[in-house]
């Protein structure tokens, strides 16, 4: 009967959840997109989780073994710690998912009661996103993100850390311009991983209406032709989503104030090559003299707060 519930809610759940977090935006603007990754597993030592309360037993095994002493609620929750809006939304599912596929599955035992299964080489994933509003004036910042997008190697963990280093830094030299920023960070099962990271970057990339430049996993394009159009600096907006899942945990700030959000970037940007899975580099507008107004900043990015 609990399977049978729970199978019914998770569809109009997750219709309802996505409606509510993450209405669609009315206005796109083109933009620019750079990233890379992979999520196969690699070689770690395993890992031994003790102690009442937390992960029960240790890692071994694959999710389909279920969970041990009944339902799993203690030791599938912790993976989750934080994020709100669409992102948090889509962290929470992810755990979900695994507990809807476990009771699917029957909930086979495990030995060691209490125990999450999971694969030996593979622990949490964290998933982070940092989000930056800055004045349109900031207009050297997209011509930096374009030649990082020209440059930068992809197809590797050392290329994406580059990447992910140069986009901070990037960030980090027009605190002046920042005006709203976001900065959310969560852990799920490995397993879930990619799965969620992939739905985070295709709810960015749909706020887009085209991109006209692109540097993702070795693969290159920029549009030839760039429009133009006209642009206020003083009042317009560029808009700037950085992704990452990570190895490493990873814990961030709100970013409701400046200093919150240069910790945040300078925390993202010290992540090391081995531990990076994916990154992406979102922005828009890309097109020059193409600009976001406050209104369609907010109605596209509505967790974002005033710095």
């Amino acid at each position: 009967m609990l399977r049978r519930v729970l199978s019914w809610l998770a569809l109009p759940v997750l219709v309802i959840g996505l409606l509510v977090v993450h209405p669609e935006p009315g206005w796109t603007a083109s933009g620019g997109r750079i990233g890379g990754g992979s999520f196969r597993s690699a070689p770690s030592m395993p890992r031994s989780y003790s102690g009442g309360g937390g992960y029960g037993g240790s890692y071994r095994g694959g999710y389909g073994g279920g969970y041990g002493g009944g339902f799993g609620f203690p030791f599938v929750l912790p993976f989750f710690f934080g994020g709100g809006g669409l992102f948090g939304f889509l962290l929470l599912m992810a755990v979900v998912g695994l507990i809807l596929n476990a009771v699917r599955g029957g909930g086979a035992s495990s030995s060691g009661g209490g125990s999450l299964a999971v694969p030996q080489a593979d622990g949490p994933v964290t998933v982070a996103q940092v989000q930056v509003g800055l004045l349109a004036r900031a207009r050297d910042l997209q011509v930096d993100l374009r030649r990082l997008a020209a440059s930068a190697d992809t197809s590797s963990s050392t290329g994406l850390q580059v990447v992910l280093q140069e986009t901070g830094l990037a960030l980090l030299r027009h605190p002046d311009l920042w005006v709203y920023a976001s900065a959310e960070a969560g852990q799920v099962p490995f397993t879930a991983a990619e799965s969620t990271f992939n739905r985070l970057s295709m709810a960015e990339r749909s706020k887009l209406d085209r991109e006209l430049t692109s540097n993702v996993g070795g693969r290159r394009f920029q549009d030839p032709a760039l429009p133009a159009g006209a642009s206020d600096a003083t009042s317009d907006f560029i808009a700037v989503t950085v992704l990452v899942a990570s190895r490493q945990r990873l814990t961030l700030p709100a970013a409701s104030s400046a200093e919150q959000l240069r910790q945040a970037l300078q925390t993202l940007s010290a992540v090391p090559a081995q531990d990076l899975l994916a990154v992406e580099v979102i922005w828009q507008p890309e097109g020059d003299g193409e600009s976001l107004s406050t209104d369609q900043l907010l109605t596209a990015y509505p967790d974002l707060q005033h710095l």
